[in-house]
């Protein structure tokens, strides 16, 4: 568990892979769309964004032959992924990379990635270095936030920040997100040289069960930029206060979540 301040690149991996369930369950349906591309088996997929790991075994096991390059930014989720993808031997390798800085050239035969590029504010860099890294006739099939993803969460969370005793910590707060929309996702992806580029942006709310399960998913997930502006006593009671607006609403503890799906191909030579 990381012994630093919540936010940057650092995560609570222990507890993230307990309370990811929603990223795993979005991840899969974008593992559904990757089978219809039609691999052969034997690729190199790059994990882009790995977390802890737990889809990456599913990558894992879905193509028994292929081998996973998982990549994360956070030294604490790489840790994590291999202790849990320890099974699999030498078919995954790891990089501790910012995503957007991260390039090998022509490594990959597919890239798949699923809610980490929303954390990249440059989706042109990052694009662009993808691009760089896919073997001639790779994929990209990823999705991340998109559109007005998490618009009533943040938007409380503004109300919060500029409030007391909280405001003058955050003097020189800026959104550490980039939540495009499947038009602007088309053109920077085609700007980059992708082709058969296909995006689009789907509703996919989640409902925590009570205020202990919210509390811990957004301390370890969505708040976690906020916290780290704050001092330690004024955390818990930034979450509290964000909770107790979530159980007003109906249904209660509504995380209101909106997918981008993003595929695009390097064309051959």
């Amino acid at each position: 568990m990381s012994h630093e301040r919540p936010g940057g690149k650092e995560w609570d991996a222990e507890t993230y892979h307990r309370v990811s369930m929603p990223q795993v369950t979005w991840g899969k349906a974008v593992l559904e769309r990757l089978s219809k591309i039609g691999l052969r088996g034997d690729e190199t997929i790059v994990d882009a964004g790995c977390g802890t790991g737990r889809l990456t075994a599913e990558l894992l096991d879905r193509w028994p032959r292929a081998r996973v390059i998982a990549i994360d930014a956070s030294h604490n989720m790489i840790e994590a992924a291999a202790r849990h993808l320890d099974r699999f031997g030498d078919r995954v390798s790891f990089r501790c990379a910012e995503l957007q800085h991260w390039h090998e050239d022509r490594c990959a035969d597919v890239i798949f990635s699923t809610a980490t590029f929303h954390w990249i504010k440059d989706h042109q860099t990052l694009f662009a270095n993808l691009h760089r890294s896919l073997r001639f006739g790779g994929w990209l099939c990823a999705q991340c936030g998109g559109g007005p993803n998490l618009a009533l969460q943040h938007a409380r969370a503004d109300v919060l920040l500029h409030s007391e005793p909280f405001r003058p910590f955050f003097s020189d707060w800026a959104d550490p997100w980039e939540f495009a929309s499947a038009e602007i996702a088309q053109g920077r992806l085609t700007d980059a040289g992708f082709v058969q580029v296909e995006t689009d942006v789907e509703e996919a709310p989640v409902v925590l069960p009570d205020a202990p399960a919210f509390r811990a998913y957004m301390t370890t997930v969505i708040l976690r930029p906020h916290l780290a502006q704050l001092p330690d006593e004024l955390r818990a009671r930034f979450v509290g206060d964000m909770t107790d607006l979530a159980a007003r609403d109906e249904p209660p503890f509504r995380i209101d979540y909106w997918r981008l799906n993003l595929l695009g191909q390097r064309a051959a030579p």
